[in-house]
């Protein structure tokens, strides 16, 4: 598990307030759910991004909260669109020993016979969501191409056996499909 990060209770403030935070190399957060009021926080932007680059964003983050230890998962990050920092982020406390609901990214793993034939590899749904004790939780979902031919696709349903976990996303979604390589077509010269 990650190093505990540690966290200011802070007041829900004005926009003037938030800014001062984020001059100051904290972000606001809020934390919410398992035992938990929901509470506005401050968290240090240099150890957030340190345990991100660590652990991942599916990782449990031992937090410490006043003194209580409280386990949590961050449930979404805004991010700035002119600049590379984090606005806010929404950490939910969770049960250790329940299963969650999170989305994982899928990572296309092997060369297909489809490439290497000239086709074209789509990848149209980067996550999956799976349901699974936060102790067990992947960082990535690895689905293998090697045998994917062109006109062909993977859906969940291709997957769903051999994953170790509970698939919550539909058997039709489609995690990667390998299109036909288009054909241009020269005009004839129609001066000749």
């Amino acid at each position: 598990m990650s190093t505990v990060l540690s966290v200011k209770k802070r007041e829900a403030g004005h926009r003037s307030t938030l800014t001062q935070l984020r001059k100051g190399g904290a972000i606001p957060a809020v934390i919410y759910g398992y035992n938990l009021d929901s509470t506005p926080i401050s968290i240090s932007a240099k150890e957030f991004r340190k345990s991100i680059l660590k652990n991942g964003q599916n990782s449990v983050f031992p937090m410490d909260l006043d003194g209580k230890k409280v386990n949590v998962v961050v449930s979404e990050i805004q991010q700035s669109s002119l600049r590379d920092e984090v606005n806010h982020i929404d950490f939910i406390a969770i049960n250790m020993s329940e299963a969650l609901e999170a989305d994982v990214p899928i990572k296309l793993v092997g060369g297909s016979v489809g490439v290497s034939e000239g086709g074209i590899l789509m990848q149209p749904n980067l996550e999956l969501k799976i349901k699974v004790k936060p102790t067990d939780m992947p960082e990535v979902i690895e689905v293998d191409i090697t045998k994917l031919l062109i006109g062909e696709s993977i859906t969940v349903a291709n997957i769903r056996e051999t994953i170790d976990f509970e698939i919550v996303s539909e058997d039709d979604r489609i995690l990667a499909t390998m299109m036909a390589p288009s054909v241009v077509v020269e005009e004839a010269d129609s001066t000749e």
